[in-house]
């Protein structure tokens, strides 16, 4: 029976107030709660499950195509299968497993490249045969079926049964769920707090965590924030009663029929099917955007539209033709929030204290339990349990605009079945708002990368090329241009657009006290610059940046695109804690920045500029303001290739004149652009690490090999100090290595699984194949007893385990130290 519930506030102070009691919300009230926090309040203003919970048709799987979501995935499912011991209520849990169907060559090929990103977790997946498909799911037309890929365990739950079951496990710990109670309205206070307005009064929160499904970007405007989320109108079919469902002994697995792109599952003993229809015919509910969602939306269903999704239904009938004759007695259309990638954000908000957000979610019902405990976990720890970076709202910003979130939905929607390729991108949308000053000088001439919003040159064509973007798991038609790039900056000197690098000036009477604390490596002097780290209290790897102290007191401090508010807000958090007196400028709009690299880089430089270049006199890490063909520039002696270079940083009205000024100086010297790819494969070479692959917030500096930069020694207490001491202590169970791979027109690019006799015993970080070496080399963490140069190990790459050779780093030095040698009269090695 539905309870009946008599709104009231109960109490008027809380530490954590959610908004919404959809079944991400509740979760969050249940993990909270259980992990023994005080005075959890959930307020839902019409009852628990309305908006997307209640209709959605309650998908389980292990299976996800990133990393760190698996994690999420598993961990929902866990906790599905003992809610019902641990809370009395039944939640319909059903766990006939799943499988994803292949019936083209190159999905065979994809489901292989997924295998050797599962290998390394502890879920179970398998490449199965189209005899074990059929043995697993008899009423298939087998002719369309060349591989399938089963995840045992994967099923489907009621979600309202789910959201109950949560809902009482909540109210056992101590959660308070008041409903119907609508927040209509946010004020946040100089100390940090939060007042939560109500018709029944007001509460005072230390926090507040928007878990407000499709009416999130209504509960954002409140405090200014516009969330990027639309609602999409997502259409299942349930049929009556088919002979052959109802004359089978067990449940049948749950489908995934990826070139047909539906699901489809047993309903009793018919048959739920649901279709994500192309980007030209899917729906969105954009006046729900414009007007806000209509007040009175709790329990409501869309109209349904069969002809939308008929081509859909007749791919459906044709791989399980029992279809055919079957009865549709229910649609159900309802509305899913989408943000533009498909996934949720969750975590805290930069520009905003004590705001936090589990919005945009598109799989609720897997995601539920993993989420709430990941936030949970979060907001009582003061660091994420595991790296989720991909989840980080601050992905988006100002440039994330309506008319865009629109077109990313639409697309994001209409591509979910779509072949997943590595390096892949994804055009709608494009270019935002925020493009380099070189954009349209450059945008004919290469293939541009999306990176926070930027457009960023990967790799640039020349007469004779096989132009514009063609994903392979294989090597495919950058691989020979990328080569050309490497050997330009290698043997002569190249330029590359870098302005989407996050970059912030921090000045004030306490700007060094709160680098010192914040960063474990020293801070450098006044024209100095270093690589420094943010760890987190447990000592993991929270952010890499470069940190230059351009006049006393006064810094500028660069990190990667994709971390430019996550590191922001890290920062923003400390100043405010610690009551530092400094002040930060996000400066990475209105800066761009160029680097120029390769053995020819201070000849052509030299010709622009009265100041000398020469290594006496501007040497390696060291930082200074200068005129370049009368262009103010700050120029730091620093390159990501490794190579003799300089990263220029100026006003980005002068990105153009700046690139012109260079090019037209470095002709004699043979001068020519290069894109990131290029970089990624110079970078490796030299042993460089990557922030987001080789450290994150799952490793800590030490087995990432980063000791260099950090020091323990240094007189403050950085965060992560003492954590890190006790690490060092205890010991390393494993260790970042470098390996040299034996392929085949396969390279390894991260995310793969590490095999020793038989075993899965590690995984890649990142890849390339080295121009230098001819053969392909990558990153991996491997036990410690493994981890020694000249240990043989394999790597699995589409399904094939190739010899892979753990060497000395690095394979190519960098040139600063090949400089070093050569004084010393040694001969380095290149």
């Amino acid at each position: 029976g539905k309870e009946i519930s008599s709104p009231s506030l109960g109490k008027d102070r809380a530490d954590t107030v959610i908004i919404g009691g959809g079944c991400v919300g509740v979760s969050l009230a249940y993990h909270l709660s259980r992990a023994g926090l005080k005075d959890v309040v959930l307020l839902e203003k019409s009852e628990l499950t309305a908006g997307s919970t209640w209709h959605a048709a309650g998908l389980t799987t292990y299976f996800h195509p990133g990393i760190n979501l698996k994690k999420i995935h598993s961990y929902s499912i866990k906790l599905y299968e003992k809610l019902e011991e641990e809370t009395g209520q039944a939640v319909g849990f059903h766990q006939p497993g799943s499988i994803r169907i292949a019936s083209t060559p190159t999905r065979v090929d994809e489901f292989k490249y997924q295998m050797t990103r599962a290998g390394w977790h502890p879920t179970e997946q398998y490449l199965i045969t189209p005899e074990k498909v059929q043995e697993l799911f008899p009423l298939l037309n087998m002719d369309m079926v060349l591989a399938g890929l089963y995840n045992p365990g994967d099923g489907h739950i009621d979600p309202y049964s789910l959201t109950m079951a949560l809902a009482a496990g909540a109210r056992k710990y101590g959660a308070q769920l008041n409903y119907p109670v609508q927040v209509t309205n946010l004020n946040s206070r100089s100390d940090g707090t939060w007042e939560v307005e109500t018709p029944l009064g007001l509460i005072r929160a230390n926090r507040i965590v928007n878990t407000a499904g499709f009416w999130a970007r209504d509960i954002g405007k409140m405090i200014g924030m516009q969330h990027p989320l639309i609602p999409v109108h997502h259409q299942y079919v349930v049929t009556s009663t088919i002979p052959e469902v109802k004359a089978l002994k067990t449940e049948l697995p749950v489908i995934r029929d990826l070139e047909g792109s539906y699901y489809l599952r047993q309903e009793r003993d018919g048959l739920l099917f649901g279709p994500y229809e192309s980007e030209e015919k899917m729906k969105l509910q954009d006046s729900w955007v414009t007007n806000g969602v209509p007040p009175g939306f709790g329990k409501e269903l869309f109209e349904s539209d069969l002809d939308r999704i008929m081509e859909h239904v007749e791919a459906a009938m044709e791989m399980v033709p029992v279809l055919k004759k079957a009865d549709i007695v229910n649609t159900v259309a309802g509305p899913i929030t989408y943000s533009p990638d498909i996934l949720p954000m969750v975590g805290p908000h930069q520009g905003v204290r004590n705001y936090w957000v589990a919005i945009g979610f598109g799989y609720g019902i897997i995601h539920a339990g993993g989420i709430g405990k990941y936030l949970s976990d979060w907001i009582l720890e003061g660091e994420p349990p595991f790296d989720l970076i991909e989840l980080d709202p601050n992905r988006y910003g100002k440039w994330t605009t309506t008319e865009y979130t629109a077109a990313k939905a639409r697309e994001s929607y209409g591509f979910n079945n779509v072949v997943g390729y590595p390096k892949e991108e994804r055009f709608a949308g494009r270019p935002t708002e925020r493009t380099s000053g070189l954009y349209d000088l450059l945008k004919s001439e290469c293939s541009m990368g999306f990176h926070a919003g930027w457009e960023q040159p990967h790799w640039f064509y020349k007469p004779g090329d096989e132009i514009g973007y063609k994903p392979s798991f294989r090597r495919t038609n950058w691989f020979e241009p990328v080569g050309r790039e490497y050997k330009q900056v290698m043997e002569k000197v190249g330029v590359i657009d870098l302005s989407p690098f996050g970059k912030f000036k921090v000045k004030g009477a306490d700007s060094v006290k709160l680098l010192d604390h914040l960063f474990a490596n020293v801070v450098p002097k006044v024209g100095s610059t270093n690589i420094s780290h943010m760890l987190t209290p447990r000592g993991k790897v929270y952010a890499e940046l470069t940190v230059s102290q351009l006049y006393p007191g006064e810094f500028m401090l660069v990190t990667g695109s994709g971390s430019e508010l996550h590191d922001l807000r890290w920062i923003e958090e400390e100043v405010m804690r610690g009551g530092y007196k400094v002040e930060i400028e996000n400066m990475t709009d209105e800066m761009g920045v160029l680097g120029v690299a390769g053995p020819y880089a201070r000849q052509v430089l030299q010709k622009l500029t009265n100041e000398d270049l020469s290594d006496g006199s501007f040497k390696f890490l060291q930082s200074r303001h200068l005129k370049l063909y009368d262009i103010a520039v700050t120029a730091i002696r620093i390159s990501y290739t490794g190579e003799l270079g300089w990263e220029l940083y100026h006003r980005k009205e002068d990105s153009v004149a700046l690139y012109r000024a260079i090019m037209e100086a470095g002709q004699k010297e043979g001068i020519d652009n290069f894109g990131t790819y290029a970089l990624n494969a110079l970078r490796l070479e030299k042993g460089f690490r990557a922030w987001g692959a080789e450290m994150n917030c799952d490793t800590n500096p030490l087995e990432a090999g980063l000791d260099y930069f950090v020091k323990l020694n240094k007189p403050a207490d950085f965060t992560g100090k003492q954590a890190l001491k006790q690490i060092k202590e205890k010991g390393l169970k494993r260790q970042l290595v470098y390996l040299t791979l034996e392929t085949d027109n396969v390279d390894p690019e991260g995310n793969e699984s590490v095999w020793h006799n038989g075993k899965v015993i590690g995984n890649t970080t990142s890849g390339s194949f080295s121009y230098s070496a001819q053969q392909s080399l990558a990153f991996a963490y491997v036990p410690i007893e493994l981890s020694k140069v000249g240990q043989k190990l394999e790597v699995e790459l589409l399904g094939k385990k190739y010899p892979a050779t753990i060497i000395q780093e690095p394979l190519v030095m960098t040139e600063p130290t090949r400089m070093r040698l050569q004084r010393k009269g040694e001969s380095p090695r290149m």
